[in-house]
């Protein structure tokens, strides 16, 4: 299995950093990993409708640029759908059981992901109705994807 996690912006804090190559480690023990960064669109703190959906389709296009046709894209989105560890697990082993070898997770930036990206998705995933720091996202989503394979494999893991 493929899995590519294609994020906005760089992760600046060292200890989300340190998390992440910990958990890129880890995975690679399940399946080929690549963490993937798109320049974020420098933007002023306050914009308009139109300035924003600028911001988000200037990264969309980033975004869309490192995703193949045959890849599977699942955008994390507020308005996703939500699941248990169990049930996520459950879902990335069918996934793979129907042929969908190499997985998408996308991350969008601190104002979200454009039309373009929500269209191009195969699925969108919520994790809270929250809103998440984006670089604390990205550890998250990886410590969840290796809890998946922990459970798909039935082995051990802390709960």
């Amino acid at each position: 299995m493929n899995i590519k996690i294609v994020a906005v912006g760089k992760v600046r804090e060292k200890y989300i950093q340190l998390g992440i190559e910990e958990f890129s480690k880890r995975l690679r023990g399940y399946a080929k990993f690549e963490m993937i960064e798109v320049v974020d669109e420098k933007a002023p703190e306050t914009l308009s409708l139109l300035e924003g959906k600028q911001v988000r389709d200037r990264e969309g296009e980033r975004i869309l640029s490192k995703i193949a046709a045959d890849e599977y894209v699942i955008a994390l989105a507020i308005e996703g759908q939500s699941y248990s560890s169990e049930h996520f697990a459950k879902k990335l082993d069918k996934l793979t059981i129907y042929g969908k070898s190499k997985i998408t997770f996308v991350i969008g930036g601190s104002l979200g992901l454009s039309e373009t990206v929500y269209t191009r998705a195969n699925m969108l995933l919520s994790f809270s109705p929250m809103t998440f720091p984006h670089q604390l996202m990205r550890l998250i989503l990886m410590e969840q994807i290796y809890r998946s394979f922990r459970i798909i494999r039935k082995e051990p893991y802390h709960k």
